[in-house]
C-alpha cells in the first residue's frame, strides 16, 4: 500500500506547497484532483505547472493518482456538471474532453491510474439508456486509456448512476475493457450498507487500482476525519494486506481544507499507525 492524500483537502495551499508539506509528512502517494489551482485546461500555463510539479513529485519521491471530481470547473453553477451522462451531447463532450485532458497529464506524470466517476443526468434515465449512453461517453477516453496502457479507475458514488459495487458490476458487463478498473472508496461502501468491507475487498482484489479512505457515518455521504465516524479501520487494512494490495491508498477530505497540515498529519498517524501492527 502506498499512502497518499488528495489535493482536494489542500484547496487554500499553493500546489508546491501543499507537496512539500505532504511529502514532508511521509505521504508517497499525491491524488491529484485537477481544478482550478491544480493543473487547470483552461489555465493558459498548465503545461508550465506541470513540470513543477513533476519536478516536486521527483524530489519527495511520490507517485501520483489523477482525480476528476473537480466541484465546479467545468460549470460554475452547478456541482460535477455537466457529466458523462447529461442530456445534452455537447455537455457530454466537455466531460470527455476534461478526462482526456487528465489523462495527457496522467501520462506525463506517470500516475498510476486516472480515477473518474459516472455522474448523473439532468433528465431521467432508465437502467439501458443510462448504460447505453455512459458506454458511448467512454469510448473515447477508454480507447486513449488503452495507448497510453493508463487504467481508468471508476468509482461507485452515493447518489451518482453508478453508485454501487453491484452498479459497478452491472456497467462491467456493458462495457467490456480491462483498462476500466475500480477506485474502491471505503467510505462510501459504509454509507451505502455495503458491508463487511473487507468481504468486498477480498471480492474486487483483482479490479481495484485505486483506494479512497476516509470516516464515515452510515447513511450520511459526509467525509470525516478517522475517528469522527462509526468505521473500523483495522479489519479494512488487514484486509488490503491480505490481499498484497500494492496500490494508492488516498485519504479525501474534501471538506477540510481550513484546517489541512493538522488533518493531514493526524491522518497520516492514524494510518500509519495501524498499517504497521498488521
Amino acid at each position: 500500500m502506498i499512502l497518499g492524500y488528495n489535493t482536494n483537502g489542500f484547496s487554500s495551499h499553493d500546489p508546491l506547497q501543499a507537496i512539500k508539506v505532504l511529502g514532508e509528512l511521509g505521504y508517497r502517494c499525491l491524488a491529484i484532483t485537477v481544478d482550478h489551482q491544480w493543473l487547470n485546461p483552461f489555465s493558459a500555463d498548465w503545461r508550465e505547472q506541470l513540470g513543477r510539479i513533476q519536478e516536486a513529485l521527483k524530489t519527495y519521491q511520490m507517485t501520483s493518482v489523477i482525480e476528476s471530481g473537480a466541484r465546479f470547473l467545468l460549470d460554475p453553477r452547478k456541482k460535477h456538471f455537466p457529466t458523462l451522462l447529461s442530456q445534452n451531447a455537447a455537455d457530454r463532450e466537455r466531460r470527455v474532453d476534461f478526462l482526456l485532458h487528465c489523462l495527457q497529464v496522467a501520462d506525463a506524470l506517470g500516475s498510476q491510474c486516472v480515477s473518474l466517476w459516472s455522474g448523473s443526468s439532468d433528465e431521467l434515465l432508465d437502467n439501458q439508456k443510462g448504460l447505453d449512453r455512459l458506454a458511448h461517453s467512454l469510448d473515447p477516453v477508454l480507447k486513449r486509456a488503452e495507448e497510453l496502457q493508463i487504467p481508468l479507475a471508476f468509482e461507485p458514488e452515493p447518489g451518482m448512476f453508478i453508485a454501487t459495487t453491484a452498479d459497478y458490476e452491472r456497467m462491467k458487463r456493458w462495457i467490456d475493457s480491462k483498462f476500466l478498473r475500480l477506485t474502491m472508496d471505503i467510505g462510501h461502501l459504509f454509507c451505502l450498507g455495503e458491508v463487511p468491507i473487507a468481504d468486498r475487498i477480498y471480492r474486487y482484489r483483482d479490479e481495484m487500482v485505486n483506494v479512497h479512505i476516509e470516516d464515515m457515518n452510515a447513511g450520511i455521504h459526509d467525509h470525516l476525519m478517522f475517528g469522527d465516524g462509526q468505521i473500523s479501520f483495522p479489519p479494512i487494512l488487514a484486509a488490503l494486506k491480505e490481499i498484497d494490495y500494492r496500490g494508492p491508498i488516498n485519504v479525501e477530505l474534501s471538506r477540510h481544507s481550513h484546517n489541512a497540515y493538522e488533518i493531514a498529519k493526524g491522518s497520516y498517524l492514524f494510518l500509519n499507525s495501524i498499517m504497521r501492527t498488521r
